[in-house]
């Protein structure tokens, strides 16, 4: 394919800001070990196994108690023999680690070996259920510490000395208590606990996902959505702000990842931003920005997605359908943004040179998107998620097969040119699935933690405890219940991955928005959009400060513009849960009640929401026209939430006060504009 980088662009990102980008790569998916001779072999073959293992489980039937325990056994087998214990023992393989591993198989042989009796004495465990429930939460923990860091894991222990203490807490605080064996038991011997909601989703849809992911992206797939996006925005001054919100849309499916898409992206596209007059701190926040869409936008969305789904029993077409509008307004705030940006910074008489067109690329690579675009038509076809993305891989591999350098075999294995074992042990294939394995262990150990959460709510009601108290607080105010819930998800996704955030807030903090009658499904995605928020906000601010790497910016001063980036279609959240009109941004949250739905009602709040976004998008980066003054931004940021409030007299002001900040705007213009032509008419003066 070609190159996508401009022409005359400043020199490549260098080799020291890419080890700093991935470092922060490192932070969000652990620091793993690079092994090689037959250590690298066998952990590569135990990740293809795993891999084969999950494309099995997809097609044919493997019932549900051995699904889970063998998932959660292969994920902490990998993590500790990928993931060291310390630094110091970075890229080698410890007998504590071999130990470890070893260990995690045995807790699940005795599972799997134990059968329903094992199942049907979880309220009176013997010592040996014991031993095993509590060495794997042990485990989970320890794998857990090792690949997403220290505090998820503080927080599982905090919420089981908040199960053992119960009687010795304060009202409303308070509960029964349990002990070690009742926890254990409960943890380990049923499918509430560990081997809960969040395991089933990661054994079942998350892991297929990631290998759909490493397919497209050893296919690729990645590198033609980077030229697709250079191609079809080139040639204008907006062209490399809309490359980069294009790109990471398309990107984000193959990376599964915030901070890959940015990194990935951010090395290509950083020399274009700053050709075209980005400063390092605004080019370091769009491209985070971009990097936080992909974990939003259909039809591959973060892992947190799939679990909607499982905890309100729905299936994942529902879940990409409702996620349609609010992605495109996401979209649309950083277009804007973009457009705004080509004023701001003087890019009007800049421009950068397309790579190929359009055309061209389409027709030597656009098989790529129906790779992306068969999970939907499969889904569409009545196929369950798992099987649609199953034969979405299945696509994607035979697709690749239409041009040699795409191949994910070489030719050369079928003209019987060179050993069979070497080209395929080598092939594309291979990588695949085996990146496809280790690419998930963080979120596996993250979703093996969060059962440990979840199940200690379930066992203490701590949910509703937490709702009822939220509500008390917020004197039974929807607005404000939905104001503390927002600031709750954003305070815990301070300290956890998106993943995580979601699911502690989903069974402690939704309870309080459904009891105010927020529609299930509407306090599901409000949580799940805070949750991504928080992923832009110090100190796991993991995409500006890898962009600010790159760019060689302030980190801090990246975060900030970052969220003046992405914070207008973040207050589009509050339109669906204050009020019943406000569902029609999630297309009723199915696509049985869509069918009944008031079309001209989805149309109307979906206006709405997008002039919400234009307003606070201008009020934010202080410009529209010409540069705005304190009092317009101040309008036009006051119009922006005025219209997110679904008052009829507050979306007047807010209709009100957008027309006054463009009047003036266009007064400033004309102003402008006179000026300008009037020095251009006296220089003509003087010249003659």
């Amino acid at each position: 394919m070609t190159d996508a980088a401009p022409t005359e662009a400043p020199a490549a990102v260098d080799d020291a800001a890419l080890r700093k980008a991935e470092e922060y790569i490192e932070q969000e998916e652990g620091a793993a070990n690079r092994l090689t001779g037959r250590l690298g072999a066998f952990v590569a073959i135990t990740a293809v196994a795993m891999s084969l293992f999950h494309l099995y489980a997809a097609y044919a039937i493997v019932p549900t108690q051995i699904l889970r325990p063998v998932h959660v056994a292969f994920v902490l087998f990998l993590c500790f023999l990928v993931f060291p214990a310390a630094p110091r023992w970075r890229h080698r393989i410890m007998p504590w680690d071999w130990a470890l591993a070893l260990l995690a198989i045995a807790i699940v042989v005795y599972q799997i070996l134990g059968g329903d009796d094992f199942t049907d004495r979880n309220t009176r465990p013997d010592p040996w259920d014991i031993f095993f429930g509590a060495a794997l939460i042990l485990l989970v923990m320890e794998a857990m510490r090792r690949t997403i860091g220290w505090i998820l894991p503080a927080i599982c222990i905090c919420f089981l000395l908040y199960a053992f203490l119960g009687p010795y807490l304060p009202h409303p605080w308070t509960h029964r208590g349990y002990s070690i064996a009742r926890l254990v038991g409960f943890m380990y011997m049923t499918l509430e606990g560990i081997f809960g909601v969040a395991v089933d989703v990661s054994s079942s849809l998350i892991i297929l996902f990631t290998i759909f992911g490493a397919f497209l992206q050893l296919s690729g797939a990645g590198r033609f959505y980077i030229d697709f996006s250079f191609s079809a925005m080139g040639g204008k001054p907006a062209g490399a702000g809309r490359t980069v919100v294009l790109a990471s849309f398309l990107l984000g499916g193959p990376s599964g990842s915030g901070v890959a898409t940015t990194v990935t992206l951010g090395t290509v596209a950083w020399p274009m931003l700053a050709k075209v007059g980005y400063a390092r701190d605004a080019a370091g926040g769009l491209l985070a920005a971009g990097g936080l869409g992909a974990i939003i936008s259909p039809p591959v969305m973060g892992a947190a997605a799939f679990i909607i789904a499982e905890f309100l029993k729905i299936s994942y077409l529902d879940v990409l359908l409702m996620a349609v509008i609010p992605t495109l307004l996401f979209y649309l705030a950083l277009f804007l943004m973009v457009e705004i940006d080509v004023r701001k910074y003087g890019m009007s008489q800049t421009v950068f040179a397309r790579v190929d067109t359009v055309w061209n690329l389409t027709r030597h690579y656009g098989f790529h998107f129906l790779s992306l675009i068969s999970i939907v038509v499969f889904m569409l076809w009545g196929f369950s998620p798992v099987l649609s993305v199953f034969w979405a891989i299945v696509v994607s591999f035979l697709a690749s097969f239409l041009r040699p350098d795409t191949a994910m075999i070489s030719y050369d294995l079928f003209r019987g040119r060179g050993s069979p074992w070497r080209l395929l042990a080598q092939s594309p294939l291979v990588e695949a699935l085996r990146t496809g394995s280790i690419g998930m262990l963080g979120v596996g150990t993250t979703c093996a933690g969060a059962g440990i959460i979840v199940g200690t709510v379930t066992l203490t009601g701590l949910g509703l405890k937490f709702s009822g108290i939220v509500i008390d607080y917020a004197a039974g105010s929807l607005l404000l219940t939905a104001i503390y819930t927002a600031l709750v998800v954003w305070i815990i996704g301070l300290a956890v991955p998106v993943t995580a955030s979601y699911i502690i807030c989903a069974v402690i903090a939704a309870p309080a928005l459904i009891k105010l009658g927020v529609p299930d499904f509407a306090a599901h995605m409000f949580i799940f959009y805070y949750a991504v928020l928080s992923e832009v906000s110090p100190p796991t601010a993991l995409s500006p400060f890898a962009a600010a790497a790159i760019t060689g910016a302030d980190p801090y001063k990246t975060t900030m513009q970052c969220w003046k980036y992405t914070i207008p279609a973040f207050l589009v959240p509050f339109i669906f849960v204050l009020a019943p009109s406000g569902e029609s941004l999630l297309l009723m949250g199915s696509t049985k009640a869509l069918a009944s739905a008031d079309l001209w009602q989805i149309a109307e709040v979906t206006v709405i929401a997008a002039a919400s976004i234009f307003a606070l998008a201008a009020g934010f980066q202080g410009w529209l026209l010409v540069r705005a003054s304190v009092a317009q931004r101040i309008m036009l940021i006051v119009a922006g939430i005025a219209l997110v409030y679904p008052d009829p007299l507050s979306r007047i002001l807010g209709l009100v006060l957008v027309l006054i900040a463009l009047a003036l705007q266009w007064r400033g213009h004309r102003r402008a504009a006179g000026r300008s032509g009037a020095g251009r008419n006296s220089k003509g003066a003087a010249t003659e």
